[in-house]
């Protein structure tokens, strides 16, 4: 039963990612440790989780499932240029049961972004980002 649960698991998430372009936490650390531009970061998870600590440079426009979360998506990214890389993020909770990076990411995709990334979190912020000493502030 275990295993069937697992594999179900498994599925989901899958699904969940080969819908939306997924980057890798160490992909993301690599970007902003390297020289030249780095990629739009915004964090659509709870106000809470922001506040105790994000990735450097990050804008909070969250919880994306939410109508008013996706209205500050919107104003955060409403003057970007429509090819400018931007890296969502949640870390709430894991990655097959997050209510906010998929609205955030479907709003993006409607309004014309088309290098728009969802950093793939599989348990939490803590676990995937901060214990594996990536930068935070």
């Amino acid at each position: 039963m275990k295993t069937l649960i697992c594999g179900i698991v498994v599925l989901l998430t899958t699904a969940l990612a080969a819908d939306l372009a997924v980057i890798q936490p160490g992909e993301v650390a690599a970007q902003l440790a390297a020289k030249g531009t780095h990629p739009v970061i915004v964090q659509v998870g709870p106000i809470v989780l922001y506040r105790a600590k994000h990735i450097p440079g990050a804008i909070y426009a969250g919880p994306g499932a939410r109508p008013e979360g996706l209205e500050l998506l919107r104003q955060a990214v409403a003057k970007l240029p429509r090819d400018r890389e931007i890296i969502v993020y949640c870390g709430c909770c894991p990655w097959n049961v997050c209510p906010n990076v998929k609205p955030a990411m479907e709003l993006l995709k409607q309004m014309g972004f088309t290098h728009a990334k969802a950093m793939f979190i599989e348990t939490g912020f803590l676990k995937d980002w901060t214990a594996k000493g990536y930068p935070e502030e």
